[in-house]
């Protein structure tokens, strides 16, 4: 596995959902490649924060001005 293929399966790698020789395939490019250890320790941080955190009620104004971006979005779309 190179780079590229690590980006591509860090996600499936992070919720344990790649099959094990893949798996092992990527740990082992880990193991050489200290940018990608640096991006899937980031990147297993960055979701264990999210997963963390409790959800953050935005203001009155901000919901509508946003409810109102989305349905200009979709008009354009023709959704």
């Amino acid at each position: 596995m190179n780079c590229k293929g690590v980006i591509r399966e860090v996600s499936d790698y992070i919720d344990g959902e790649l099959e094990l020789s893949a798996r092992q395939e990527l740990e082992r490019h880990l193991e050489r490649c200290e940018d990608c250890k640096m991006v899937v320790d980031q990147t297993r941080l960055t979701v264990d924060i999210f997963c963390d955190s409790k959800p953050v009620e935005l203001p009155a104004d901000v919901k509508a001005r946003l409810h109102e971006a989305l349905r200009r979005k979709l008009q354009e779309t023709g959704n």
